[in-house]
């Protein structure tokens, strides 16, 4: 019987170098793996007996750190001139794995920076169009049934730099940064609104947050009777305050500012209360100079994390493409990558558990030749939405907004490694 030379599923599924996904499954993952090991190897030679290898470590602490060595992997951030506190820090998920995002590392988009809350003194109230207004301490809140969704939050304007005429030269980090994703755990807000008694009429209802600026946003009442939920915990541990301590809304798939941290009001109403933050900002902007409004979901969108601007190709060989997939509709069904700008595509590999509403990681194997590639991927959601173009979409909606860019990234490789962010 003929052995095969290479894997099964090693063969070229789109131009320029890459391979099938099958190679993720089963056996063909130790097939890429022995594959990238180096000719010669040192398997023979004795290991060294390494200085932390003879003296005891370190005590222990009340709250663990990272590695020192692990430096590099921060939060970019920067505030608007004249303040300390109003403006954002970004998740770099070119040095990130998996799909959750470390709460030290979950990024931040503050309009008066972060108030210090006593949760002692804290309380949510539920008023308006309802039978019976109800406050909520944070210790009462604990005594309800708690359920834990995994979702992301992305900043409506993420991405916004792929509105420009010419290409950013920045990163996933600079470029992508405002997404991260977590577990949250918390009281539905069905359950406190049940409780409150929705009277006929309510369609909307008003979050308010608790701090300076006073951030507020009008949201459907069928969403927050849906799967909307009141979030204490984020990863397992308290919502640190960058995140809304005690408690924030989470509206799994909408834009992140309808997310209201550090919530102390809901107030259910007829309509939309029309407040700062979704009349001056949070509107799409056309052509036309008319503005769409009310646009909530994060359409679905993708970014490779790997190879990325700031991460420099090696050698010539085989390689792994990685990138995060999501989508405020759904689920995501699949994800496509292409090696030629566009040309070809192959469908990659997603990672389990693939879960609404939130970060699905993808992979595919691509066999570089060295020479110039431009990687692009596109991902679709079970509602059959499919991720657009930067052309298509500028070409729908115009380049005057600032919010909800949700086209394709392109980077390319030059034949020396270096990468880079351009528009294809």
């Amino acid at each position: 019987m003929r052995r095969n030379k290479r894997p099964s599923g090693a063969e070229q599924a789109a131009g320029n170098g890459l391979l099938h996904r099958r190679l993720f499954l089963s056996a063909g993952a130790a097939a890429i793996g022995s594959s990238a090991l180096p000719e010669t190897t040192a398997a023979a030679e004795t290991l060294a007996i390494e200085p932390w290898m003879k003296t005891p470590g370190s005590p222990f602490t009340a709250y663990g750190q990272p590695s020192k060595y692990a430096g590099k992997i921060i939060r970019t951030f920067a505030s608007a001139p004249g303040t300390t506190g109003t403006g954002t820090s970004r998740t770099p998920h070119h040095l990130l794995e998996g799909t959750i995002t470390p709460n030290g590392l979950h990024f931040e988009r503050h309009h008066a920076g972060i108030p210090d809350i006593n949760p002692e003194a804290h309380r949510l109230l539920i008023h308006g169009r309802v039978k019976r207004p109800l406050v909520f301490t944070l210790d009462s809140l604990m005594r309800y049934p708690m359920e834990s969704r995994v979702a992301f939050i992305e900043c409506a304007g993420n991405s916004s730099v792929l509105y420009q005429k010419e290409p950013a030269q920045a990163g996933v980090q600079p470029i992508h940064g405002l997404l991260s994703c977590a577990e949250w755990t918390g009281v539905r807000l069905a359950t406190l609104l049940q409780e409150a008694g929705v009277e006929p009429g309510a369609q909307w209802l008003l979050a308010e947050g608790a701090d300076a600026s006073g951030m507020s946003r009008s949201v459907p009442l069928a969403k927050a009777m849906d799967d909307a939920l009141i979030a204490i915990y984020q990863n397992g541990e308290p919502v640190r305050p960058s995140n809304g301590y005690p408690m924030r809304l989470l509206l799994p798939g909408y834009e992140g500012n309808m997310n209201v941290k550090w919530l102390r009001r809901l107030k259910l109403t007829e309509g939309p209360t029309m407040t700062k933050d979704e009349t001056s900002k949070y509107t799409i902007l056309l052509n036309d100079g008319k503005s769409l409004q009310f646009c909530f979901a994060q359409e679905a969108k993708s970014v490779i994390t790997r190879p990325s601007p700031g991460l420099t190709m090696g050698a010539a060989g085989l390689y792994e493409i990685a990138g995060l997939a999501w989508s405020g509709y759904g689920k995501i069904t699949k994800v496509e990558v292409s090696a030629d700008g566009g040309a070809s595509w192959t469908l990659a590999a997603l990672q389990e558990p693939v879960l609404p509403n939130a970060i699905t990681r993808f992979r595919a194997p691509w066999r570089w030749d060295g020479g110039p590639a431009v990687l692009q991927s596109r991902a679709a959601d079970d509602s059959g939405y499919v991720q657009p173009s930067r052309a298509k979409l500028i070409a729908d909606r115009g380049a005057r907004g600032a919010y909800h860019f949700n086209g394709i990234t392109s980077w390319s490789v030059a034949q020396g490694g270096e990468v880079k962010h351009v528009y294809a």
